[in-house]
């Protein structure tokens, strides 16, 4: 099996190798977890030094105790002397002459114990001269395997020659696992003195992470089934990147979900976990036991409690159990190493022994004080699994209760929904909740919205409505509450005009007199659907109508909602400057309400964003921080609002030229997603990857590609940006491919389109050239009428809202990315257009020459640069040339920096060079101008597309062409292609 991940790690071993093959000897200790690639790595080792020519030793320890003094050391001479060829009679050669070494090999007839009696110093010796003698011929690589099963003499054996070896050409690796070293294991001390010499390293191996688990089973499934990104995430997680583990569960069918909870252990898998627990005495093993009950982490005064060991039985326990690495201490319990052997363990329990140790840490959590952090879930935990339901049941709802105000909305859901799963179940559970089931569901809900989830909270609020309505349609309040939340997560998923319908009928199930806090709430969700869909123009009366409700109603979260609905109107149709103070009161309003953590963050959202629009890049970055910090201190950072905000930050920087703050920034953006919100997410990241050229870029799509069809917003990010990144690669038509879906997802004239538009130009645009250069009319006249679509599209977004009113403000960078439209439409043409581009850049800088979208000045500056050198101004193309390069340079925007020196070179725009570099061959006579010239002659091209590249007239590329010919000495320009060709050129 290939080699997967361990780059590094392989690096530092074959940097000892290297070392050594020079006359450096040295040590290198290889450690890790059992399963976790040891032995596969330094199997990649051997690999590579037998591919060097070096002579490879391999020994393996076992788990014999003393019995077999100097085991992997007659093992590797065994297996080498037996090995065939050049090598091994090496390898005989040696052995013969130091016969004390032939005693230890199993078919000498000699005993190893015996090896002893004539000096231990003489073995040592005899080891080392037969590694010296081997070296002089190549270098030597000796392994010794597992030797955390090492006997004694071999431990000194090892220290030996870590210490005597020096000039020799000898590398010793050594592996261990790191798991079985206890605080008395005997290679302990021996590991902790070596790795002090200098010429020892150590090199840890450590699990994979979920990319190289996903390669890792990609590898094993070798094709025969899919290997999908859920999959993937289900492995990862439960083996935690151990290979060994990851591959017997994936082999094993594990991946599948259960329906109660992880299935089974395969029986090897759990044999082998198990063995480490059997080595623990009674004691230690019964410690063992009541941790695994207690989940992966377990507190030390509750397991001391429930263990029923007295204080020293259980304190002595409990350091053997740590000493032998099962658990790990951490802050005031302790931790499983592996989370799967809790699980072998906990599958081994007896089932009366299961229940009866988990209603023991029923009764002592019970016995907590009110209001202890994590109690609760506890509790719910092991009430249930000790059948005690009417106990789990109220601990799940205090948990959920818990969770939410800490801001963990995903872990209140978890609770939500066990204890409405548990509701027919337990008696008067209304009583035991403290509300009814449907509140308890609404809530539920919006904790699924809040955790990045608003799908699921529109598919549970759908079946709670059909309910509610049959059940107690007499309750306004709560059947308008759930139409309410309803709307608003389906205008989170784009359903906006079921979500205006739905948000209607909230508002007229509930009679305005007296104004109430419910009905203030339906007003608002209505007014913000009106935004999307307003035909009768409604929305701004009624939004002033419905504050003043809200305020009457004394309910501060609407209000604030109807502020920032009413500031997105006015940005939109009255270009409002003032609007951001509209934003900063709502967010001030919401704050004091103390109760309207969504509105708050919405407001947050647009008070930033605002500012960003109109330029006030620093404003922008001082409120989306605050806004993030807001977002994380609430539990919203996978809501709505809290995804777009921790984007826009991102933004911000990407926007200033701050990439490195960007990157730092995505170094949170995952590249392994499996749900929709976090592709939102990681889709971002690809601003920079695809502007610098990285490679990451790649994988990064390749897990948003099954997931950009069920968002609008991934979509839009992610098949945008691969879009350029196909153009960065020569490839307009998979870029079209791409610019055609985002259009065909958009709904009406978002402004997100006029930046695709632009893409989409650019794309036709390359097409477009291309038909001309082939002659083909008809292709150009296609991608003109594509451009003619685009272009339409993105001036109809600007002109008008996604209502069909006029909009009067698209934001600084929506109107610069209108004017890079409009050039790439003249492009399209064949047309170069000095004034279009200079206004693409100017608008770009937003009113800052230094500053404003740098990345993008820059890449207008090129294209501006291009359409002044085709116009004959070479100057004035130097001075943007440089201007971009500068910029693309401090960035590291690779595939700009190409197309930049691209342009400098055809266009002559860099540093004349004092003389033409020398050349040599037939091409010897050619100046650098035709050299060029001819490139593009071998390539085909016509004398009027040579000019058109190196911005000559078609007169001049003649007369290169005519002295081409005459100085190669032939007489078409056939041979003149096939001069160059033989050339390399």
């Amino acid at each position: 099996m290939v080699l997967i991940g361990r780059t590094a790690e392989l690096a530092e071993l074959t940097a000892a190798l290297d070392r050594a093959a020079a006359g450096g000897a040295g040590a290198v200790l290889v450690s890790g977890d059992a399963g976790v690639g040891k032995t596969h790595l330094v199997s990649a080792l051997c690999r590579e030094a037998r591919a060097r020519g070096g002579a490879v030793l391999v020994g393996q320890c076992a788990e014999l105790g003393e019995s077999m003094p100097y085991l992997p050391l007659a093992d590797a001479l065994w297996t080498a002397a037996h090995a065939g060829g050049a090598g091994a009679d090496a390898v005989r050669t040696a052995l013969d002459a130091r016969p004390i070494l032939g005693r230890l090999l199993p078919d000498s007839g000699g005993d190893p114990g015996s090896v002893a009696e004539l000096g231990q110093q003489q073995l040592f010796g005899a080891v080392l001269g037969l590694l010296g003698e081997l070296g002089r011929e190549r270098p030597v690589l000796l392994i010794l395997e597992d030797l955390h099963w090492a006997d004694r003499s071999t431990r000194h054996l090892l220290t030996f020659l870590c210490r005597v070896l020096q000039r020799e050409r000898v590398c010793v690796v050594g592996t261990y696992r790191s798991d079985d070293l206890h605080r008395r294991h005997p290679l302990r001390p021996v590991v902790a003195e070596l790795l002090r010499l200098p010429n020892v390293t150590g090199v840890e191996v450590s699990p994979f992470g979920p990319g190289e688990t996903a390669e890792y089973l990609a590898e094993l499934s070798r094709g025969s089934a899919p290997v999908t990104a859920d999959i993937v995430e289900r492995v990862h997680v439960r083996s935690e990147g151990n290979p060994f583990y990851a591959g017997e569960l994936y082999s094993a069918g594990l991946e599948s979900p259960a329906e109660d909870g992880p299935t089974e252990l395969p029986s090897g898998l759990a044999d082998l976990l198990l063995s480490r627990v059997e080595r623990l005495s009674d004691a230690g093993q019964r410690v063992v036991r009541v941790a695994a009950v207690a989940g992966r982490r377990v507190d030390d005064e509750l397991v001391r409690r429930v263990s029923g060991l007295d204080e020293a039985a259980v304190g002595e326990a409990l350091r053997e159990v740590v000493s032998h690495q099962l658990l790990v201490p951490s802050g005031t319990g302790y931790t499983f190493r592996h989370a799967l052997l809790r699980e072998a363990v906990y599958a081994d329990l007896l089932p009366g022994e299961r229940t009866r140790l988990h209603a023991d840490f029923a009764r002592r959590l019970a016995e907590l004080p009110a209001g202890t952090r994590g109690s609760a879930a506890e509790l719910a935990h092991h009430s249930l699994a000790a059948h005690d339901l009417p106990a789990a049941f109220a601990a799940s709802v205090r948990a959920g209760r818990e969770a939410a105000r800490l801001g963990a909305p995903a872990e209140a859901l978890e609770h939500y929904e066990r204890a409405l799963e548990l509701w027919d179940a337990v008696p008067d559970a209304a009583e035991a909740a403290g509300t009814d089931r449907f509140r308890l569901s609404l809530t539920a809900a919006q904790e699924s919205a809040r955790a990045g989830r608003p799908r699921r909270a529109v598919h549970r609020l759908r079946r709670l409505m059909e309910v509610a309505d049959a059940a107690v349609p007499e309750d306004r309040a709560l059947r308008s509450a759930i139409r309410e939340h309803l709307a608003t997560y389906l205008g989170e998923i784009d359903e906006l005009k079921v979500a205006r319908d739905t948000a209607r009928e909230a508002v007229t199930m509930l009679d305005p007199d007296p104004p109430t806090r419910e009905r203030a709430w339906a007003l608002a969700t209505y007014a913000r659907s009106l935004l999307y869909l307003d035909p009768g123009g409604e929305l701004p009366e009624f939004a002033e109508r419905a504050a003043a409700e809200a305020r009457a109603a004394r309910a501060p979260g609407a209000e604030a909602g109807l502020l920032v609905t009413l500031g997105l109107y006015r940005e939109s149709r009255e270009a409002d400057s003032d609007v951001a103070e509209v934003f900063a009161r709502a967010r001030d309003l919401a704050d004091a309400a103390g109760d309207s953590p969504d509105a708050a963050m919405r407001a947050r959202f647009h008070h930033a964003r605002t500012k960003f629009d109109r330029g006030d890049l620093a404003g922008a970055a001082r409120a989306a921080d605050e806004g993030v910090r807001f977002a994380l201190d609430n539990g919203l950072g996978w809501s709505a609002y809290g995804i777009v905000m921790r984007c826009l930050r991102y933004l911000i920087h990407y926007t200033t030229g701050d990439w490195a703050e960007a990157d730092r920034l995505a170094d949170e953006f995952a590249v392994q997603v499996v749900r929709p919100y976090e592709a939102q997410v990681s889709a971002y990241a690809l601003f920079v990857e695809v502007a610098k050229g990285e490679p990451g870029a790649d994988e990064r799509l390749r897990w948003i590609t099954p997931l950009w069809h069920e968002d609008l917003l991934v979509t839009y990010i992610a098949r945008g940006l691969a879009a350029e990144q196909a153009l960065w690669r020569g490839d307009p038509e998979t870029a079209i491919e791409h610019v055609g879906h985002v259009v065909g997802a958009m709904t009406g004239p978002d402004v997100g389109v006029i930046r695709i538009a632009a893409t989409g130009l650019w794309a036709h645009a390359e097409l477009a050239a291309r038909a001309r250069a082939a002659g083909d009319d008809a292709a150009a006249r296609r991608a003109a009428a594509a451009g003619d679509e685009l272009l339409r599209l993105a001036r109809r977004a600007v002109a008008f809202t996604e209502a069909g009113l006029p909009r009067a403000w698209v934001g600084l960078e929506g109107q610069a990315w209108l004017a890079r439209a409009e050039a790439e439409r003249r492009r399209v043409d064949g047309v170069h257009d000095v004034d279009l581009w200079r206004e693409a850049t100017e608008r770009f800088t937003y009113g800052d020459p230094d500053g404003g979208f740098v990345y993008e000045v820059a890449r207008s500056r090129w294209r501006l640069a291009e359409a002044l050198a085709e116009r004959g101004d070479r100057d004035a193309a130097a001075v943007e040339w440089r201007r971009a390069l500068r910029s693309a340079t401090r960035l590291g925007a690779e595939p700009l920096l190409g197309a930049l020196r691209d342009l400098g070179t055809r266009a002559r725009l860099g540093p004349e060079r004092a003389r033409e570099p020398a050349g040599s061959g037939p091409l010897a006579a050619l100046t650098g101008r035709e050299r060029e010239v001819l490139k593009l002659v071998a390539e085909g091209l016509g004398n009027r597309e040579i000019a058109a590249k190196l911005f000559i007239s078609p007169k001049t590329a003649s007369v290169h062409v005519s002295n081409i010919l005459a100085k190669l000495d032939v007489t078409s320009r056939t041979q003149a292609a096939a001069v160059a060709h033989r050339a390399g050129l």
